[in-house]
């Protein structure tokens, strides 16, 4: 299983957030090339990167962050926030990603992720599926719509998506563990890789995602609040 740290980018900055509120915004480290290289130096190879302007403007706007993290680093990088158009989507690959998530835009113009997927490959798109009460929600989480979590992510798989990141925004942010239960029911009413996201507090929770079938787990808070050391992720990641 993969272990894939996230760094929330807000006017520059490493930040997180709790369910998705923008109010509550916790700024971690004014340099996120820190950060990244840090997660580097112990071992880890995935990045999962947000764009949080982005997906609150609807365009990207810290492609400059990921052009810095991919330069000093060989970090794996996901990205995702605010991808609507394909020159966004041009301009995240062309600056560094390896992988993009497409989120909001999934729900809002489905023909248009199609086309992405055909034109970049399902290797390279990742479907984001963040939901509220297994309501899908979009632009930033600030917008619930009416697609449930299993069926927007069937409706995907049919288009040939192979990853999916799920966050149960409920749990995001608030190291309460994560939406387990959920996850079984994805894992075994579908065939796509599910990537967990959300309420990681300790190691245990990142065995749980490992022993359920998840094909990665995202961390976020629960690094920059101390509750998991990036020196178990290194001794899980050798141990694995």
């Amino acid at each position: 299983m993969k272990i894939i740290p996230a760094i929330d980018i807000i006017d520059g900055k490493c930040v997180r957030l709790s369910k998705g509120d923008y109010s509550t915004k916790k700024i971690y480290n004014e340099n996120p090339v820190e950060v990244a290289r840090e997660f580097e130096d112990f071992g880890i190879k995935y990045l999962h990167l947000v764009d949080l302007d982005g997906a609150k403007s609807k365009h990207i706007v810290n492609q400059n962050v990921l052009e810095d993290i991919a330069r000093s680093t060989s970090l794996h990088i996901d990205f995702g926030g605010g991808l609507k158009t394909e020159q966004d989507i041009e301009i995240a690959f062309n600056s560094g990603a390896k992988q993009i998530t497409l989120g909001s835009i999934a729900v809002q113009d489905p023909e248009f992720c199609y086309r992405a997927i055909k034109k970049y490959g399902p290797e390279k798109i990742i479907l984001g599926a963040d939901c509220d009460n297994r309501k899908i929600k979009t632009s930033g989480w600030q917008e619930e719509s009416n697609e449930d979590i299993i069926d927007f992510i069937l409706q995907y798989q049919e288009k040939g998506i192979q990853s999916t990141i799920c966050t149960d925004i409920s749990k995001d942010g608030m190291l309460e563990g994560p939406s387990t239960g959920l996850y079984i029911e994805i894992l075994y009413k579908t065939s796509v890789q599910l990537v967990a996201s959300g309420g990681i507090s300790g190691i245990m929770d990142v065995h749980k995602m490992k022993d359920v079938g998840c094909s990665g787990t995202i961390i976020g808070k629960a690094i920059y609040e101390g509750k998991i050391s990036l020196q178990q992720l290194q001794n899980f990641i050798e141990n694995a």
